[in-house]
């Protein structure tokens, strides 16, 4: 697949995924709390995760339609977002990394206050379980139970959240790239290789191809957090949407202040062969989205 055929796939499949988070992330939350919410999911974002979620759905779908699955994948794709968008609006808040900008605009404690960011980022998490279980659906209680567990298990301790636990608690601390690698898998890694599995999980899958995704979400999911390491060191704010020269200024360990930066980026192209070779050994024969987006996250700027 070609830069202009993911730029089509990418622009068709981020419109659809706008269009839903926009219809189910309802303005009508009481005392200003739909708008705190619909402020920090919609207008801004790679999402990164839904479109990995539904690549990986095209994966095993083996180029056949099926309207409960394609919808099962939609609803996994907006829940993940979700995930994510919360995850950001409480990092960051003063309790944590302190931050005014996200996504080129003011971050949601800084727009709304402290107490609705909070609260904008537990109904957000709440919501996405809601997004996986909807009323009257045809989708497979297995299907739903599925994506339920992959998604909190990707989120909860053993993913995102213990992932920023120990970013926090290693602030001014020198990591070991062992250390630092386990950080990273937990803390932006979890989540993107959970987005893969759970596109995964909509539909018949053996087990070569699902071993394959996931050594492949785990290579691209660490391989997105070293290149924002090294983003954070050469990009500035307006390029990035967010504050530029954060880590540095904050003491905290990264691929560039453990490896320098040269080696940080020759690290990327090591897990993008790592991820590519990942995706050859499934053997789907579907799986030319989710290289390209493997080349982009590379191969990034922003």
């Amino acid at each position: 697949m070609n830069s202009a055929e993911l730029d089509q796939w990418t622009n068709y499949w981020l419109a659809v995924v706008e269009q839903a988070l926009s219809s189910w992330i309802s303005p009508q939350a009481p005392a200003g709390l739909g708008e705190a919410m619909r402020y920090a999911v919609l207008d801004g974002g790679k999402r990164l995760r839904p479109l990995l979620v539904l690549a990986a759905r095209e994966a095993v779908a083996h180029g056949t339609k099926d309207d409960v699955l394609d919808e099962a994948a939609l609803r996994a794709a907006c829940a993940v977002e979700l995930i994510h968008a919360y995850s950001l609006v409480h990092d960051d808040m003063p309790c944590m990394d302190n931050d005014l900008l996200r996504r080129g605009k003011l971050t949601v404690h800084a727009q709304f206050g402290e107490a609705q960011a909070l609260l904008a980022g537990d109904a957000l998490q709440a919501l996405a379980f809601e997004f996986l279980t909807p009323d009257a659906s045809t989708i497979p209680d297995t299907v739903q139970a599925r994506l339920c567990r992959l998604l909190a298990t990707s989120a909860g301790h053993a993913g995102m959240a213990g992932g920023q636990a120990i970013d926090l608690a290693s602030v001014g601390m020198a990591l070991s790239e062992d250390q630092l690698r386990q950080m990273h898998r937990l803390k932006t890694g979890a989540l993107l290789e959970g987005s893969v599995m759970m596109g995964a999980a909509c539909g018949n899958a053996s087990p070569q191809a699902l071993s394959g995704l996931k050594r492949y979400g785990e290579a691209l999911g660490l391989a997105f957090q070293v290149v924002d390491d090294i983003l954070d060191v050469i990009a500035d704010s307006a390029t990035l949407g967010k504050t530029a020269g954060k880590d540095a200024a904050n003491d905290k360990p990264t691929y560039v202040s453990l490896l320098g930066l040269g080696k940080a980026k020759s690290y990327v192209q090591f897990l993008l062969q790592e991820a590519l070779e990942a995706l050859h050994s499934t053997g789907l024969t579907h799986t030319h989205t989710l290289a390209a987006l493997a080349e982009r996250v590379a191969n990034r700027n922003t």
